[in-house]
C-alpha cells in the first residue's frame, strides 16, 4: 500500500512538472506572457508576432543612463545575430519595451542610439507600464531571452553574456 502512494505520488509530481514546461510566466522555463504595445507610429506589435525567431524582449528607457550604455552591446548582437543562421529558428529579432513617458525623448533615443530594429513599443506609461508590471521589471535594463515557441531561456544577460547565449543557439557550419 505505501509503496502504491509511493508510486501515485511520483507520477502526480511528473504530471506537475509536465505541465509547468508550458505554464505562462517569467520564469526561465515559462512561456513569456503576451505583450502588445504601439511602436512609435502608433501600430500595434504583438511579442506572439515574432514566434518562430529567437527574441530578445529588452525593457529599457530614454532617461536610464545603464540603459543607453548598455544600447551598443544591444545593437552590436543585432547587427551579428540579425543576419545569424540558428539550429531551431528563423532568426534573432528585439522586442524593445520602452518605460519612457515622454513619446518624443523616446524616439530620440531610438535614433540617437542607432536601433535599428523594427519592434520598439512602449503604452508610454513609464514604471506603470503593463509590460514591466505583467513581467515583474524593477530596475532597467532588464531583458528576456525566448526560443523560437517563446519559451523563455534567459534573463538579464549584459554585456558578453548576451552573446555567449546567443552563441550556443547559432547553428555551427
Amino acid at each position: 500500500m505505501k509503496t502504491l502512494k509511493l508510486i501515485i505520488l511520483n507520477m502526480f509530481i511528473g504530471l506537475l512538472s509536465v505541465q509547468g514546461q508550458n505554464t505562462t510566466g517569467i520564469e526561465i522555463g515559462n512561456i513569456a506572457p503576451e505583450l502588445e504595445f504601439s511602436d512609435p507610429n502608433d501600430k500595434n506589435i504583438k511579442l506572439s508576432s515574432l514566434k518562430g525567431n529567437i527574441v530578445l524582449i529588452d525593457f529599457w528607457a530614454s532617461w536610464c543612463g545603464p540603459c543607453r550604455r548598455e544600447n551598443p552591446n544591444v545593437v552590436s548582437a543585432y547587427n551579428k545575430y540579425s543576419k545569424s543562421k540558428f539550429k531551431d529558428a528563423k532568426g534573432f529579432k528585439i522586442y524593445s519595451v520602452s518605460l519612457d513617458k515622454n513619446k518624443s525623448a523616446w524616439i530620440n533615443a531610438i535614433k540617437q542610439d542607432q536601433l535599428s530594429w523594427e519592434e520598439h513599443v512602449s503604452d508610454l506609461k513609464g514604471w506603470s507600464s503593463e509590460g514591466a508590471v505583467k513581467y515583474g521589471v524593477r530596475g532597467i535594463p532588464y531583458n528576456f531571452l525566448l526560443d523560437a515557441e517563446g519559451k523563455i531561456i534567459a534573463k538579464n544577460l549584459r554585456g558578453m553574456a548576451l552573446h555567449q547565449q546567443l552563441d550556443k543557439l547559432v547553428k555551427s557550419l
